[in-house]
């Protein structure tokens, strides 16, 4: 799920740490990254990456950012939705009812803001919904929202009256799959990157060894921390230890 790239519209709670054109460039590195890591899951599971973009028209915006082989579909809120679905609401109905539409058995949505997200729970996620269809697959962030939410069907009502930007996303999700009486499944917690708080976790995740089950390495993202000296800007914004980037 992303919006076109620009500056003044991406990662506007890292102001003034990054200026509008650093913070528009890490959202774009944010992207490569993910779309890199999606690349990489789908060796492995049967899954194909989209971007579920917005406005219409901005394809070309993102022609030099996302990884080859990386498909688009329109996510912008254009297309009617149920009573009681609103903002962010609409535009995940309609990445969800597009795809499905287009003969798939499940889609999974993932945030544009995680760019480290390990590989293991994209396999993960895509395995539960290639076992039971029916079920719906969260991925809880550690800010009350979700990274990721799946589903074999186009489930209005778990977009219905959530409070979208806060800490009640993904309690409220649940309520509402649990209403509905639906089989959902958790992934592990993970965090997304969009302040200083979680940027400097991001820099200090970076730094740990690869593995199967280790945060994605996220090459682009580190290049450009490194190159920018975000570390060091931390160190004097957060008044703490400054981190290190080690570029290999």
């Amino acid at each position: 799920m992303a919006k076109a790239p620009g500056a003044g519209r991406t990662k506007t709670r890292l102001s003034p740490l990054l200026s509008p054109q650093q913070a528009t460039e890490l959202g774009c590195c944010f992207l490569r990254d993910m779309t890199a890591n999606l690349a990489l899951a789908a060796r492995s599971v049967p899954l194909d990456p989209f971007l579920a973009f917005a406005p219409a028209g901005s394809e070309p915006a993102f022609a030099d950012i996302v990884e080859p082989g990386t498909g688009f579909v329109l996510a912008d809120g254009s297309l009617p939705a149920p009573a009681g679905i609103s903002g962010l609401g609409i535009c995940l109905l309609q990445a969800v009812s597009s795809l499905l539409a287009r003969g798939y058995g499940a889609v999974a949505l993932l945030n544009a803001d995680s760019p480290n997200l390990p590989t293991a729970l994209l396999t993960e996620a895509a395995s539960m919904l290639s076992a039971r269809q029916e079920r719906v697959v969260l991925g809880p962030s550690s800010d009350g929202g979700y990274y990721l939410i799946g589903m074999g069907r186009a489930y209005a009502d778990l977009f219905r009256e959530i409070d979208w930007s806060s800490a009640r996303v993904a309690d409220q999700t649940r309520a509402r799959a649990a209403s509905l009486a639906l089989d959902l499944v958790e992934l592990a917690p993970w965090y997304d990157v969009d302040d200083a708080a979680s940027l400097c976790a991001l820099i200090t995740d970076l730094q740990q060894p690869s593995g199967a089950a280790a945060p994605y390495p996220a090459a682009a993202t580190r290049h450009f921390i490194h190159t920018v000296g975000i570390a060091e800007r931390l160190h004097a914004h957060l008044d703490a230890r400054p981190y290190s980037i080690l570029i290999s």
